[in-house]
């Protein structure tokens, strides 16, 4: 199959700015991965789209735009389109010629239990200021076929774990652990579709403990855990909560866990717990695998937090399996979401599944998305 040029865009959980990548894949299994770039939000912006979840929660339909979302949403679009310019008039332009892009969007709404799933972007708008075509609004179909609309990622999980480099070709199952906000893991075996859901908080609860109790918007390297000692008894009352006892396909909201669990901590105390949650999260996971996975490999910023990563090592070491993190296995970690994006509109344009009955609950495998022409309001596509 031939291969086409695409740009992901990423804007996640942690709401911290936007993730850049390009990509040349034939949507399957071809895949070169070229450079990215990550464009931050300043805080002020970031506090705005934390203050429109309280918003998000009126709508009923996904349409909807409710209060400042019409503007925020213009805003978040625009930022985008300056995101593609920086990164082509910088000397990833010189990489590829891109041929369409995959925009994600801005979560700010995720209620699978209601079919709603609404992410803040306007791919017509994007398209006419990038000249550029555009795949957005990837999850809707998914949830028009019984699914929950997420995770997404699971297909380009699937087509890295096929062809990774010695020595950790073929060791199937291998499983990927994306730790964003909210941490969702794909469960790729040696033969079938992948398993996919989230698992937990990622790092949302540690970046809301934080910024409350320290006023720093995240813990850099895991420094202010550091310091600090794992509570037992509130990490297991989180890990009381029911969603870890439903099997997949699962995802959540990243308001579905809270701080209420952690209140009394002291600041470093409560960063240690919290990622220690995270960590447990993943590892409670495998309670819903066919089997134990014999490689894990860690994407997404949580990857830098030296305390969720190693106890996920310790965990994982006890069940015979070895954690690695992206780079390890040649993968770049900050931009396996975005790469996943371009990857996903590449299969749109050629109408292959993005979602399948075990990573989403579809009742069938589905493709997805809308094409934007830089001419055109949007037509449906893929």
């Amino acid at each position: 199959m031939a291969t086409i040029c695409a740009i992901g865009l990423m804007s996640g959980t942690s709401m911290d700015g936007i993730d850049v990548a390009i990509l040349k894949t034939d949507g399957v299994s071809a895949i070169e991965a070229g450079p990215s770039l990550f464009v931050p939000y300043e805080a002020e912006f970031r506090k705005r789209i934390e203050a429109s979840l309280e918003t998000a929660r009126q709508i009923v339909k996904r349409q909807e735009r409710p209060g400042e979302l019409v503007e925020l949403e213009h805003e978040i679009t625009i930022r985008h389109a300056r995101a593609v310019e920086a990164f082509l008039s910088s000397s990833a332009g010189d990489w590829g010629r891109p041929e369409v892009i995959g925009f994600h969007g801005q979560t700010v709404l995720h209620r699978p239990q209601a079919g709603i799933t609404v992410q803040l972007g306007d791919g017509a708008l994007l398209a006419r200021q990038t000249g550029l075509p555009v795949v957005y609004d990837m999850r809707a179909n998914d949830m028009a076929h019984g699914g929950q609309g997420a995770p997404l990622v699971p297909a380009y999980h699937d087509a890295l774990a096929r062809c990774l480099p010695e020595p950790y070709a073929g060791g199937f199952p291998v499983v990927f652990v994306n730790i964003g906000g909210i941490s969702n893991i794909t469960y790729v075996p040696a033969a079938g579709d992948p398993i996919a859901f989230d698992t937990g908080p990622g790092n949302a609860l540690i970046d809301q403990w934080v910024l409350r109790e320290g006023g720093v918007p995240f813990d850099a390297d895991g420094a202010i855990a550091s310091e600090g000692h794992v509570v037992a008894g509130v990490v297991e009352r989180y890990m009381a909560a029911p969603f870890f006892l439903k099997s997949g396909p699962k995802s959540l909201d990243r308001n579905d866990f809270t701080l209420a669990l952690a209140e009394g901590l002291e600041l470093s105390d409560g960063a240690r717990t919290l990622a220690a949650v995270s960590a447990k999260a993943i590892l409670k996971a495998t309670e819903h695998m066919p089997e134990p996975p014999r490689l894990w490999i860690v994407c997404g910023g949580g990857r830098k937090n030296p305390h969720i990563v190693g106890d996920l090592r310790t965990g994982a070491e006890k069940m015979g399996a070895t954690v690695i993190v992206a780079e390890d296995a040649g993968l770049d970690g900050d931009a396996t979401e975005a790469e996943a994006w371009a990857f996903l509109a590449v299969r749109s344009l050629k109408g292959l599944p993005l979602t399948f009955p075990t990573t989403t609950g579809c009742h069938e495998a589905v493709t997805g998305g809308i094409l934007a022409q830089p001419d055109k309001m949007g037509l449906p596509g893929g």
